[in-house]
């Protein structure tokens, strides 16, 4: 994965501002996802101030996780089903129509965590990801988006799509 872009990189610079993914927002978590087999993976690092209760993260951060690394697996998937290539194509932009996160068990801050998520269905201009949120290999979250394309009226410029 050091060598290749992640999902979010292919974004145009317009569309890079998310808090979660964009590459452009500068207090933003900067997620990156990437292919592995049929999953999507991400790994993301809280740091000590995302914290909920000392010791662990806050869930709000959690859910942010599941939702941009789901939303960007929905645009790559949905190149892929397509038959477009994500190195070659204007990515798909997807937003959130949908966010729903069951926490199974508190996550620890200061390690690692490992964001997996599973295309579960594609439809027209709708994409539902499921994803697991693992800290030293223990699940201790998992959510599912909707994710729909951007609609025009969100879209920077009418060039998008």
């Amino acid at each position: 994965m050091a060598n290749q872009k992640a999902f979010q990189d292919y974004y145009p610079d317009e569309l890079s501002h998310c808090y979660g993914c964009g590459r452009l927002n500068e207090h933003g978590l900067k997620i990156k996802s990437y292919w592995d087999g049929q999953d999507a993976v991400a790994v993301v690092e809280p740091m000590p101030y995302h914290i909920g209760i000392p010791g662990y993260v806050y869930g709000g951060l959690i859910a942010s996780v599941i939702d941009c690394h789901c939303i960007g697996t929905a645009s790559a998937a949905a190149l892929r089903a397509k038959g477009r290539d994500i190195e070659t194509n204007l990515p798909l932009r997807f937003v959130t129509a949908s966010l729903h996160v069951d926490y199974l068990k508190p996550t620890p801050v200061g390690v690692a965590l490992e964001v997996r998520a599973q295309v579960k269905q594609i439809k027209d201009r709708k994409v539902i990801v499921a994803a697991t949120v693992s800290a030293k290999d223990e699940i201790c979250a998992r959510g599912q988006v909707v994710a729909v394309q951007i609609p025009e009226q969100m879209k920077p410029n009418s060039n998008l799509s």
